[in-house]
């Protein structure tokens, strides 16, 4: 790989500044230039470019699409793709960035479209379309979840490696994640629109997300009125087990405790209190998840 890839990489790890932009041969906004002009961009016809299928962003919107292949039409591509050779495809390319120009561009009916060809590998494939997605707030979340999830499965990136790559905290990447513990059918309404992230959040742990998530978006409910409706819901309300005393409710002040230290840990956090003696469960899905809250926590031993 160049040094000019090492170096962008590099810089994007840090927090993304200027990095990307250099990689992505990106002119600057107040004085645009053509594509073409460049460092190192070259025509490429579109049809020898393939796209990339570990895109993070799985939904473009066709009256975009057609805004900007209007603005194509007119001024041409101002800003060349990112390509690396197709791995399986001799003579063709696959797109590293820039799907939403490369779509945009076929639809203005062009032959050809300007690009930079970098040898890249498939992690730093995906780390880059991470980074340009999150950078330019085009991932929904559920989109931004299934890719921080890809980087750590596929590439053993922990928590916080991640957070570095694309330059965002931690309790942010641990949080996303945690939108990936909810049924199929809640994260289909987030990545909808219909749910945002913090209704999401405020229905991870409770019995029945799917039915609160109805009530929700029935009834229009902000992310405050959801936190109060999952605490005082049907669904909280558990009879006690054999020998058990059933669940606890919570005041306002245990419910904040909760909830600052599930924003610190990136897990679900319960806290059982019963006249000043009771249990601190902290819930974990993975053994990675646990991995990181026994290095946190032993860290200082």
């Amino acid at each position: 790989m160049s040094n000019g890839v090492k170096v962008s990489m590099a810089e994007g790890r840090r927090g993304l500044g200027r990095g990307l932009s250099a990689l992505l041969g990106e002119s600057d906004a107040e004085n645009p230039a053509a594509a073409g002009d460049a460092p190192g961009a070259r025509e490429i016809p579109i049809e020898l470019i393939r796209r990339n299928p570990d895109q993070p962003r799985r939904r473009f919107g066709e009256a975009e699409i057609a805004e900007l292949a209007d603005s194509i039409r007119e001024k041409g591509v101002l800003q060349p793709v990112l390509v690396r050779p197709a791995p399986d495809a001799p003579g063709e390319y696959q797109l590293v960035a820039g799907e939403r120009r490369w779509r945009a561009s076929q639809q203005a009916g062009l032959k050809a479209i300007p690009a930079l060809v970098r040898d890249l590998d498939d992690q730093q494939v995906l780390e880059i379309a991470i980074i340009e997605n999150v950078q330019r707030a085009d991932l929904g979340p559920i989109e931004e979840s299934l890719s921080y999830r890809a980087l750590m499965d596929r590439f053993g990136r922990t928590q916080e490696d991640v957070a570095r790559v694309v330059g965002k905290s931690r309790p942010h990447v641990a949080n996303a994640l945690r939108l990936l513990n909810l049924p199929a059918e809640v994260q289909t309404l987030l990545a909808e629109g219909k749910l945002t992230s913090g209704h999401a959040r405020a229905l991870i742990g409770s019995l029945n997300p799917l039915a609160f998530a109805e009530i929700v978006i029935a009834k229009g409910l902000n992310v405050r009125d959801t936190e109060a409706l999952v605490k005082r819901g049907a669904p909280e309300k558990k009879s006690a087990g054999p020998g058990g005393a059933g669940k606890v409710a919570r005041d306002h002040d245990t419910a904040a405790l909760e909830s600052d230290l599930s924003e610190v840990l990136g897990l679900d956090v319960e806290i059982r209190d019963r006249g000043g003696a009771g249990e601190l469960r902290i819930k974990y899905v993975t053994l990675e998840q646990l991995d990181d809250l026994c290095r946190r926590l032993t860290r200082g031993a």
